[in-house]
Order: structure tokens, then sequence, then C-alpha cells
């Protein structure tokens, strides 16, 4: 059997985590087995179990695969010319959140008060989303404001800080929309 090349690996773990996150969006972590995510990705027990141990490990990938991409949009933000401010970045959080992610997202919280290995997760994810919005805003403060980078990066962390609530709240809500509510808005 040929050897995986590195993107080829990368890929089929992304393909795993993609599963994963649709299987606990649709079940719940706790309902959820690996043979949930086989049948959802196609792969064998034997491929899924070559990229990831268990599923603790597939609820740390797929958290960290929802936060790649709001690093990778963030990040965009923040490199532009004309950073969104507080609002709008704000804005665009939210009209990016999937449903399926929010419900995985507010699960890990849950499971995160019992779970030591989850929480640890969820305390580094939190810290890194925080740490993105915090230079988003700082960018902003910066390049549309025109405050001096030091003063910028003292004034965003407490906006970084509210946007983080308010975007967690709003996850909080897509979460515990009903599928029906979901399809109407």
């Amino acid at each position: 059997m040929p050897r995986l090349t590195d993107a080829r690996k990368e890929f089929r773990r992304a393909q795993i985590a993609e599963a994963a996150v649709r299987c606990f969006g649709r079940n719940g972590l706790e309902r959820t087995s690996i043979a949930d995510i086989i049948a959802e990705s196609g792969l064998s027990a034997g491929s899924i179990y070559a990229h990831y141990r268990n599923k603790a490990d597939l609820v740390q990938a797929s958290a960290r695969e929802v936060l790649a991409e709001r690093a990778k949009v963030l990040g965009e933000y923040a490199a532009g010319d004309a950073p969104p401010g507080p609002n709008e970045l704000l804005a665009r959080l939210i009209a990016a959140i999937h449903p399926a992610e929010a419900r995985v997202g507010v699960q890990t919280w849950g499971e995160a008060t019992t779970n030591p290995a989850i929480r640890d997760i969820v305390v580094d994810m939190t810290e890194h989303m925080r740490a993105m919005l915090h230079d988003c805003v700082t960018a902003w403060l910066v390049k549309v404001e025109h405050h001096e980078p030091a003063e910028a990066r003292e004034s965003a962390t407490p906006i970084a800080h509210r946007l983080m609530a308010l975007y967690q709240a709003e996850l909080l809500y897509t979460a515990l929309q009903s599928p029906t509510e979901e399809t109407a808005s």
C-alpha cells in the first residue's frame, strides 16, 4: 500500500474532523460513536484510527478545525487596509455561525465542566479566539482610528473581551434553536 503524503494526511484528517462535527452537531458528543463517524466519513475504522486515537482526539480536532476557519477569516480582516470595527466584526462572525458547529461548541463547553482534557481544549480555544479578536481590534484601532500601537493594544483588551462574550452568547442562542427554526431563519 502506498504511503500517504503529508498533504493527503492533512486532507484525510480534515475530512474525518468535518464528519465528526456533523455527527456531533446532529447526535451530540455523548451519543456519537466512532461507528457514526466512520459511516459519515465513508472511511474505514483503520483510516480513522490511523489519524485519531479516540473520540476525545476527534473532539479536539473538531474544535481546532472550526477555530482554524475563524482564525483564517480574522487574520484576513486584521491584515486588510481597513479592518472592520467591533460592530462590523461581530456582525460578520455571527453571520458565519453554522448551527451544527454552534451545537458542538456548546456541547463541548458543557463537557468541559467535568472532563479535564476537554476543559483544557476549551480554555485553549477560547483564549486563542480572544487573542485573534484582540489582534483584529488592535489593527482596526491603528489603521482606521489612528491610535498609537501601544495604546491600541491596551484599548483593544476590553473590546475583545466583550466581543468574545457576545459571540459566545450568539453561539449559545444558535445552538438552542430547533432544526425547524434553523431552516426558517
